[in-house]
């Protein structure tokens, strides 16, 4: 399968963050702490080389504690500063506001010597969709002031939202790029949720995460669907549709249906906490 989803809208969303660049002092971006390199956008990189920039780890709680740790050193050896939290609890967010200070110090320091006092932080909120930009910025303020949802895209305007007297965040709508050199990131993408399912055929993305999983995790599927591990992943998908009571006509196995059921328990955390991705 080529994993590939561009909309006009991202086109857009691209431009609107050329626009304000200018206007930010810092890009806070959220990544997958499943998947931070494939959540990676290289656009945002590129657009934000003379800004800092901080690195936020959404949905650690779903991650690999030990490949968590092994990504925060990744970055930090890099020169960049990097935060675990899982927005949705509020996990990690007590210490989003102190990074932002060490991370802004400079332009601090700076307007200080200048004699502007309490001139807000402006942070740029970018991401990937589907990443949780807008539950982030509404557990950092505290309240809803961010649309959220579920699905690819909900964000489709600039929103200026004021944290306090020393910070202000401009969310962004969700960009991927206009196309995946690498084709696992396309797939990694796509077993976390972040391209849309609706155009993407969910059994083939259901056995490669079966594959993926034997990998690094080879005892998750079996403890959690109760299956034999054994065969091909088309085979323990089967398994797992049987398990399950997905059958249709003549008791053969809904392996489509099985698909559906395996991508949201991975995604929700309930087959247990992985990492797709290493430093």
């Amino acid at each position: 399968m080529h994993y590939q989803w561009y909309p006009g809208h991202m086109m857009k969303a691209k431009r609107m963050m050329q626009e304000n660049i200018k206007l930010i002092d810092l890009i806070i971006e959220l990544l997958d702490a499943r998947v931070p390199y494939a959540s990676g956008n290289p656009d945002i990189s590129e657009l934000g080389k003379n800004k800092s920039r901080l690195i936020i780890l959404n949905k650690a709680d779903l991650a690999d504690e030990t490949v968590n740790d092994a990504w925060v050193k990744h970055y930090m050896e890099q020169g960049l500063s990097a935060v675990l939290i899982d927005a949705r609890s509020g996990k990690g967010m007590k210490s989003v506001e102190d990074c932002i200070a060490l991370v802004c110090r400079d332009k601090i320091e700076r307007d200080r010597k200048r004699g502007i006092l309490n001139r807000p932080i402006r942070a740029m909120v970018v991401g990937i969709p589907n990443v949780g930009k807008s539950t982030f910025i509404n557990s950092l303020a505290g309240k809803a002031c961010a649309k959220t949802g579920n699905k690819p895209g909900v964000t489709k305007g600039k929103q200026w939202i004021r944290l306090n007297k020393n910070i202000e965040l401009l969310d962004t709508p969700g960009l991927l790029w206009p196309k995946f050199e690498d084709q696992t990131v396309g797939e990694h993408l796509a077993m976390v949720g972040s391209i849309n399912d609706e155009i993407l055929d969910t059994e083939e993305m259901a056995v490669a995460l079966i594959a993926k999983l034997r990998s690094g995790y080879a005892e998750a599927i079996a403890k959690r669907f109760g299956v034999d591990e054994n065969g091909n992943a088309y085979d323990v998908l089967q398994r797992i549709a049987r398990k399950r009571g997905c059958l249709k006509k003549g008791d053969e196995p809904d392996t489509n249906k099985a698909s559906r059921i395996l991508l949201d328990e991975f995604r929700s955390g309930r087959i247990g906490r992985i990492s797709l991705e290493r430093p």
